[in-house]
C-alpha cells in the first residue's frame, strides 16, 4: 500500500501551533493537545460557557475530553518518518493568500503572522518564533494581509495603547503627544475587556437564539394545535349543518305526509257527501217526472185515482247541513311555515352574529395583539374610524332617517313601515352594523338633548319600560347630552350624564356638539370624547362585552337631530 504524504500542519494543535501532544477530540469533531485545551476551557470555566477556539461552538457545561487514539497513532508515525513538503503549486501565494514578508524572488505562502514583528511568515521563515525564546511570547495568528493597521499613520509606531477618552488605538509618542492626561490601558487589557463584552454579548445572543428557537418550536406546535382544531371544528360544524339540513327535511316530510293524509280525508269526505247529494238529485228527477206525468192526465178520475199513490218528499238531510267555509284550505299551513323560516332566520341572524365573533376572536399570536393603547391625538383615532348607518327597521315611528341613513330626526309622525324589529315607545335607532374590534365614530347633536349610545341587538324593542330605554339596563351604555341652561354661568359647558344598568353619573365638560365614540370591543373599553380643536374625554368605562355592539340615537325634543359624521 503506498504511502500517504502527511503535512505537518494538518496535525498541528491550533492553540499552540505545535504537533500535536497528547491528542483529544471535542465532540464538535476539532482535534488539540490535552494540555493546550484544558488550559483554554480553565480559563473559560469563570464564564460557565466553554468553546471550541475553531469553529467557537459553545458547550454548557465543559465536555469530557477522550484520548484520540488513530490521531495519537498517526502524529507518532509523522514524527518518526518527519514531516513531508507540501506540493509546489501549493507553498506559494495565490490571488487570495496572504505573502511571506522576508521571501527573496517568488513569495511563498504565509501561514502566520505576527502582531508583534507585524510581519507575516512562511514555514521557513516561522521557525524562529518556535526555537528562539523572546519570539516564542510573540503573538502568532493566521495569515493577515491588515497588519498595517496597527502602525500609527501619524508616528509610524505599533499601536500597543488605548486611549479610552477618545476611543481610539494609539502609539507610545500619540501617549505624549494629543493625548497627553488622557486615561490611557494598553491595548491587551482594553482587548481582554472587550473579550469579556463580546464573550457576554455572544451568551447573551446564543440564549437569545435558543429562546427563539423554544418560540419557533412552541408556535410550530401551535400551529399544529390550530389547524387541528379548526379541521375539527369544521368537521363537527359539517355534521351539525348535516343533522340541522336533514331534520328540516324531516320535517318538510312530515308536514307534506300530512297535508296529503289531510287532503285525502277531507276530499273522501267531501266526496261522500257529494255522492249521497247525487243520488238525492237522481230520486228527486225519476219523483218530479212520476208528477209531470200525472200533471198531464186529462181524465179527473184517473188523476184522483193516482194521485195519493204518490209518496210524500222527504225533507233533505244533507243541503241544511253543508256549510262552506272562505276558501283559504291550507293556506293557513303555509302561513305557519312560513312565520316558521323568519323564526328560523333571526335565529340563525343572530347565532351567526355570535358564531363569527367567537371566530374572530381567536388569537394566538403572541406579538401583535389587536387590542393596544387607546389613542391620544384625534388623527390616532380616526385610524379605527367606520362607517355607521342606521336601520330602518329599528328606527321609532317619529324618527326619520336622510343623508343615506347617517341623521335621525324627531319628527311628529314618519312614513316607516312597521316591523318587528322597531322600538314600539322609546324614541331611538340602532346602527345596522355590528362593532367589534376597535372602532371609532362621531355623532354631531342639536343644542337641546340627545343620547349617544350603544347596545346589543337582542335589547328588547316593545314598551317603555327600562328593558328598552338605552343606559336603563345591562344590554346598553349611554351618554346623555343636554346644554347648560345655567344663565348665570359664563363658560360655555355642556350637561353629560352617563348611564348603564339604570345607574347614572354626571359630568361636565366644554362646549362641544360633536361626541367622538372609541370602542375597543376586545379589552373592554368604550370612552365618549367632546370633539372640538382638541378631544377631551367626558368618560371612560371598563367592562366585559359579551355580544358585538350596535351604535344608537335617542331624540327627546321634536325637529331636534343627529348625524353620523363622515369621517376621513
Amino acid at each position: 500500500m503506498e504511502q500517504r504524504l502527511m503535512d505537518q500542519e494538518t496535525f498541528s494543535c491550533s492553540i499552540c501551533l505545535d504537533l500535536l501532544s497528547n491528542p483529544v477530540t471535542t465532540s464538535c469533531g476539532h482535534s488539540y493537545c490535552f494540555t493546550r485545551i484544558k488550559i483554554h476551557w480553565d480559563q473559560e470555566d469563570q464564564r460557565g460557557i466553554h468553546s471550541c477556539p475553531q469553529c467557537r461552538r459553545t458547550f454548557k457545561t465543559r465536555p469530557d475530553l477522550c484520548k484520540n487514539t488513530i490521531l495519537s497513532a498517526l502524529v507518532e508515525q509523522l514524527k518518526k518518518t518527519g514531516p513531508q513538503a507540501a506540493p509546489a503549486d501549493h507553498r506559494y501565494t495565490g490571488h487570495e493568500d496572504v505573502a511571506c514578508d522576508f521571501c527573496t524572488g517568488r513569495n511563498l505562502k504565509a501561514i502566520k503572522s505576527c502582531l508583534v514583528c507585524l510581519a507575516s511568515y512562511c514555514e521557513k521563515h516561522l521557525q524562529p518564533h518556535y526555537d528562539v525564546a523572546p519570539l516564542k511570547k510573540h503573538k502568532l495568528v493566521e495569515p493577515s494581509k491588515n497588519l498595517q493597521e496597527n502602525i500609527c499613520s501619524k508616528h509610524g509606531e505599533v499601536m500597543k495603547m488605548f486611549c479610552h477618552t477618545d476611543q481610539k488605538r494609539i502609539c507610545s509618542l500619540c501617549l505624549l503627544d494629543e493625548h497627553k492626561g488622557h486615561n490611557i490601558i494598553s491595548a491587551a487589557a482594553e482587548r481582554t475587556d472587550r473579550q469579556r463584552e463580546l464573550e457576554e454579548r455572544r451568551g447573551n445572543i446564543q440564549q437569545r437564539i435558543q429562546d427563539r428557537e423554544k418560540d419557533v418550536k412552541l408556535l410550530q406546535q401551535e400551529v399544529e394545535a390550530i389547524n387541528h382544531s379548526a379541521d375539527k371544528t369544521v368537521e363537527d360544524s359539517e355534521k351539525i349543518f348535516t343533522e340541522l339540513i336533514r331534520l328540516l327535511q324531516k320535517r318538510s316530510s312530515d308536514v307534506k305526509q300530512q297535508i296529503r293524509s289531510q287532503q285525502e280525508t277531507e276530499v273522501s269526505r267531501v266526496k261522500d257527501v257529494q255522492e249521497k247529494l247525487e243520488q238525492e238529485i237522481t230520486e228527486l228527477k225519476r219523483k218530479d217526472a212520476e208528477l209531470e206525468q200525472l200533471s198531464h192526465t186529462e181524465d179527473h178520475n184517473q188523476f184522483l185515482l193516482n194521485y195519493p199513490s204518490l209518496p210524500a218528499l222527504s225533507e233533505s238531510t244533507h243541503s241544511s247541513s253543508i256549510n262552506i267555509r272562505p276558501l283559504r284550505h291550507f293556506e293557513d299551513v303555509a302561513a305557519a311555515v312560513s312565520e316558521l323560516r323568519e323564526k328560523l332566520q333571526d335565529v340563525l341572524r343572530d347565532s351567526w352574529t355570535n358564531i363569527s365573533l367567537m371566530v374572530t376572536e381567536v388569537d394566538v399570536l403572541l406579538s401583535e395583539p389587536e387590542s393596544g393603547p387607546e389613542p391620544t391625538t384625534r388623527i390616532g383615532f380616526l385610524r379605527y374610524s367606520c362607517k355607521i348607518t342606521l336601520d330602518p327597521n329599528t328606527a321609532h315611528r317619529y324618527l326619520e332617517l336622510s343623508e343615506g341613513n347617517r341623521k335621525v330626526t324627531k319628527t311628529y309622525e314618519s312614513e316607516s313601515p312597521s316591523h318587528r324589529d322597531r322600538f314600539t315607545e322609546c324614541e331611538q335607532v340602532l346602527s345596522k352594523e355590528s362593532l367589534t374590534g376597535r372602532c371609532y365614530w362621531e355623532v354631531e347633536w342639536t343644542d337641546r338633548k340627545t343620547t349617544v349610545a350603544v347596545a346589543y341587538k337582542n335589547i328588547r324593542r316593545k314598551g317603555r319600560g327600562n328593558q328598552c330605554r338605552f343606559g336603563y339596563n345591562d344590554r346598553s351604555w349611554a351618554l346623555d347630552c343636554s346644554q347648560n341652561n345655567n344663565l348665570l354661568s359664563s363658560l360655555k359647558r355642556k350637561n353629560y350624564t352617563f348611564l348603564h344598568n339604570n345607574s347614572k353619573t354626571s359630568i361636565f365638560s366644554p362646549d362641544s356638539s360633536t361626541i367622538g365614540v372609541y370602542l375597543d370591543h376586545r379589552a373592554g373599553i368604550l370612552s365618549f370624547y367632546s370633539v372640538s380643536e382638541s378631544m377631551t374625554l367626558i368618560h371612560r368605562v371598563q367592562t366585559t362585552f359579551t355580544q358585538p355592539l350596535h351604535a344608537g340615537v335617542l331624540l327627546h325634543y321634536y325637529d331636534d337631530s343627529a348625524e353620523f359624521c363622515q369621517l376621513k
